[in-house]
């Protein structure tokens, strides 16, 4: 039986001196300074346009909603955990992926941002084996602006462990936080490293 995570493994890292600035909403942004040229084009990097409609539907109170995760891999077809439903992340629990030992992979991610400016969205993963902590990872996703359509955010790339001693069942938790300690998803999950595909 594995050993439940511990909440402190999923704990972002903090910058020393570094405090997020205060909360807005988007008729706050829309609001601030309009003469200033590097401001506006901020702005619209966010997708926060004077007359853009608010993205997402009035009964989803959620301001990220992830929509999938994969495993990329030159030369193959992405492994993709759906993780759009609440059915799908159990699944996802219930359903480990094979990585090949030594492959160079990465991970990307695909999600909404709805009704708000999400800050400093970060995704954190901690995998165990054997109720021992073998990897944390924490990628900066960045600050994005509510739209229609979804974002997709490549990390860093990788190389999965190899030898005898690296094969085996992994068990992993990652959660998306942002710069106001929100989590807007948390999930439970696993893989196996083998010889081969």
């Amino acid at each position: 039986m594995s050993q439940p995570h511990n909440d402190d493994d999923l704990a972002p890292t903090q910058t020393a001196g570094y405090t997020p600035g205060m909360k807005k909403s988007l008729a706050e942004y829309n609001q601030l300074d309009a003469q200033d040229e590097s401001l506006r084009k901020w702005k619209e990097s966010l997708g926060l346009a004077a007359d853009a409609a608010p993205a997402g539907p009035a009964d989803d109170p959620r301001r990220v909603v992830v929509e999938q995760i994969a495993l990329e891999v030159a030369g193959r077809p992405d492994v993709v955990v759906d993780l759009s439903t609440p059915a799908a992340l159990e699944s996802a629990k219930k359903s480990p992926f094979i990585i090949k030992e030594g492959v160079e992979y990465r991970m990307k991610v695909k999600f909404r941002v709805q009704h708000d400016v999400v800050s400093g969205l970060k995704y954190l993963q901690v995998v165990k084996r054997g109720g021992i902590r073998v990897d944390k990872v924490e990628e900066m996703i960045g600050s994005y602006g509510p739209q229609g359509t979804a974002y997709e955010k490549k990390f860093q790339l990788e190389e999965a462990p190899s030898g005898m001693l690296a094969r085996g069942h992994y068990e992993a938790k990652s959660k998306f936080i942002d710069d106001d300690n929100v989590t807007h998803m948390e999930w439970a999950w696993s893989f196996d490293i083998k010889k081969d595909w």
